[in-house]
Parts: structure tokens; C-alpha cells; sequence
């Protein structure tokens, strides 16, 4: 019997968005394609808002149906550096 171990990439970063410091919680999700993330945030209220982010040629993208905040959609390429650096350190 042959066993197969992925690792999970789970990982948080404080971000400047919206004019505040923010906790951006990553998980990389499984067996997808194009490879993506599923990323959390919590809104001034406290409230969380959970959106995907997918790999777009070379940088990632939100992709996501419901409508989100406008300082979530100005940090999308703020998001998309972390996730590089991230996966340049799990590699």
C-alpha cells in the first residue's frame, strides 16, 4: 500500500487595508485547479468575511461571487505578493 502525504499551507498576515491594520487568515485548498486559496478577514464589526483567491497566469486573483468591500478589492495585489512569498518559503 503506498501512502500519499501533502502538506497543508495555512498561514496569517497583518495587512494594511482599509486604512487599518489587518489579520488575513490563508489556507490553501486541495485538489483544485487552478490552484487556490480561501482567504478570511474580519470587517470593522467584527463580522468575517471569507473570500477565495485562484492563480491567474502568474499572480493571484480574487475570485469570489458575492460582492466584497472596496478595501478588500484595493489590497488584491497586496494578497497576492503574501501568497507568492509564502509559497517561495514552503517550496
Amino acid at each position: 500500500m503506498q501512502m500519499h502525504f501533502s502538506k497543508i499551507i495555512q498561514f496569517s498576515r497583518q495587512l494594511k487595508a482599509g486604512n487599518r491594520q489587518r489579520e488575513f487568515n490563508f489556507k490553501k485548498l486541495k485538489n483544485t485547479d487552478p490552484e487556490q486559496f480561501s482567504v478570511d478577514v474580519s470587517d470593522e464589526r467584527g463580522d468575517r468575511i471569507v473570500f477565495t483567491m485562484k492563480k491567474d497566469d502568474n499572480r493571484w486573483i480574487i475570485a469570489t461571487m458575492t460582492p466584497l468591500q472596496q478595501w478588500i478589492l484595493q489590497s488584491e495585489e497586496k494578497l497576492s505578493e503574501v501568497i507568492d512569498e509564502e509559497l517561495a518559503l514552503n517550496s
